[in-house]
C-alpha cells in the first residue's frame, strides 16, 4: 500500500519543478531572441549607407524591463559633444591668435604712425631752418649789394676834395724860423683838424725873390711848417703836401694876389666822404700808428 502511494505523492512536486523551469526558461528565450535581434540589427545596418551625423539625439536603448538605460544616454551625449568641444577649442585658439595678430598689427601701426609723425616734424623743422637761412642769405646779399654801392661811391669820391679852411703864416726876411704869433696860428689851425676826417693839407711856400733863389727859399719855408705839424701835433706825413712856388701869384678865394713877403699858405682840403663820417684806409692806419713808420 505504501509502495503504490509514493508515485502519486511525487507527481505534484515534479509538476511544480517543471512549471518553475518553464518560468525561468521563457525569459531566457525571450532574452536570447532580443539579443539575436540586436545582433541581426548591426548586420542590416552595415548593408545600408551610414546616416549623416546630426546633433539630434537618437532613440535611447531600452533594457529588458522597458526602462531607459541612463549610462547609454550619457555616453552617447559625450561621444557627440566631445567633437564639438574640440571644434570650439579650435575656434577659441583661432580667435585668440587673431586677437594677438590684431594687437601686433595695431602696435606696429602706432609705431609707424609715431615714426612718420617724428619724420614729418623733423622735416618741418629742417624746412623752417632752411627758410630762416634763406632769409639770412637774402639779407646778407642785400647788405653786400649796399656795401658794394657804398664802395663804388667811396672809390668814385676818393679823389674829390673841397676846401674847408685856410690859414697864412708869414716869415721875417725869408728865414725859415717860426715866430711866436706864427706858432699860435698853426696851433689853433691844428686844433680844428680833430673834427675832420679824410683830409689833406696843402702847404704852399711863397717868396718875393725871383728865379731859383725864390723857389729854394719858399721850399725851406714850406718844409719848416710841415716839420712843425709833424713834430708838435703828430699829423701824419701822408696828409701833408708841400710845394715851393717862389714868387708865383697867390690865389686866395679865387683872387690872385702878388707876393709881397715871404709866407706859407695852408689849405685844409676835405674829402667828399667826410660828410658821411667814413674814414679812409689811411685814417685806420693813422689810428694804429702804422703811418709813423
Amino acid at each position: 500500500m505504501k509502495t503504490l502511494l509514493a508515485p502519486h505523492i511525487l507527481f505534484p512536486s515534479r509538476l511544480a519543478l517543471v512549471l518553475l523551469a518553464s518560468a525561468i526558461a521563457i525569459p531566457a528565450f525571450a532574452q536570447q531572441d532580443q539579443s539575436a535581434a540586436q545582433q541581426s540589427a548591426p548586420s542590416v545596418a552595415l548593408q545600408e549607407p551610414p546616416a549623416p551625423r546630426t546633433l539630434s539625439p537618437a532613440s535611447p536603448r531600452e533594457g529588458f524591463w522597458g526602462r531607459v538605460n541612463p549610462f547609454a544616454r550619457k555616453k552617447w551625449v559625450n561621444n557627440r559633444v566631445d567633437p564639438l568641444k574640440g571644434q570650439i577649442n579650435e575656434l577659441d585658439e583661432v580667435n585668440a591668435k587673431n586677437g594677438r595678430d590684431i594687437q601686433d598689427v595695431d602696435r606696429r601701426s602706432q609705431a609707424g604712425i609715431r615714426q612718420a609723425q617724428s619724420t614729418a616734424d623733423a622735416a618741418n623743422q629742417t624746412a623752417s631752418l632752411a627758410g630762416t637761412q634763406a632769409q639770412r642769405a637774402h639779407a646778407a646779399a642785400l647788405g653786400a649789394s649796399t656795401h658794394v654801392d657804398q664802395l663804388n661811391s667811396t672809390v668814385s669820391g676818393l679823389d674829390q676834395y673841397k676846401q674847408a679852411s685856410e690859414v697864412e703864416v708869414k716869415f721875417r726876411s725869408g728865414q725859415p724860423i717860426l715866430t711866436a704869433p706864427s706858432r699860435r696860428r698853426l696851433n689853433d689851425f691844428a686844433a680844428t683838424l680833430a673834427a675832420h676826417q679824410g683830409y689833406i693839407l696843402e702847404i704852399e711856400g711863397h717868396s718875393p725873390i725871383a728865379s731859383t733863389a725864390g723857389i729854394q727859399n719858399s721850399g725851406r719855408l714850406a718844409e719848416a711848417v710841415k716839420r712843425y705839424f709833424v713834430t708838435e701835433h703828430q699829423i701824419p706825413v701822408y696828409r701833408l703836401h708841400t710845394v715851393a712856388l717862389g714868387n708865383a701869384p697867390i690865389v686866395i678865394e679865387e683872387e690872385t694876389q702878388k707876393v709881397k713877403a715871404s709866407s706859407v699858405h695852408i689849405r685844409l682840403m676835405e674829402n667828399s666822404l667826410a660828410a658821411r663820417e667814413a674814414s679812409s684806409p689811411h685814417d685806420i692806419a693813422s689810428s694804429t700808428g702804422a703811418e709813423r713808420h
